[in-house]
Order: C-alpha cells, then structure tokens, then sequence
C-alpha cells in the first residue's frame, strides 16, 4: 500500500468510525427552547468524539495496513482471478 492509498483508507475509515461513534454520550435537553429540535443534544462531546474516532480509526487502520502488508489477503490475486472469467 503506498502513502496516498494508505491516506485515502484511513480517511473512509475515519468517517466510517465518525458515524459509529456519534451516538455515545447523547443526552437530549429538558428545557426546550424556541427553534430547537426535541432530539436534538444537549451537549454533542464533539472533542470527546473526535478523540475516539481518531484513536479506534487509527488501531482499525493498523489492522487492515498489517494484512494488506503481509500479503494475507492479495488483492492483486482476487483481480487476476477476476479476470479470467
């Protein structure tokens, strides 16, 4: 995997990771104000958020990094194999 693949898995994974995450920690509010949505939170944590998404993304990203380098899973093999029917 070269560094611009490498960039673009680990953004997918990130976001990927992003949507996983962004329910923990949601509370909504009791006090309801004008133009607020009733689900909408109270406190989103998007720096508590953000941190996680980074840190599980990233381990994530070393697991596929790992079997992509160790040639476990050869893509290169699936796509010749592919080609032949």
């Amino acid at each position: 995997m070269n560094w611009v693949s490498g960039i673009v898995v680990y953004t997918i994974t990130w976001w990927v990771v992003l949507f996983a995450v962004l329910p923990w920690r949601v509370t909504t509010t009791d006090k309801m104000k004008q133009g607020n949505m009733a689900g909408a939170p109270d406190n989103p944590h998007l720096l508590y958020k953000g941190v996680w998404t980074t840190i599980i993304a990233t381990v994530v990203f070393m697991g596929i990094y790992a079997v992509v380098a160790s040639d476990l899973i050869s893509f290169q093999d699936m796509t010749d194999q592919i080609g032949r029917y």
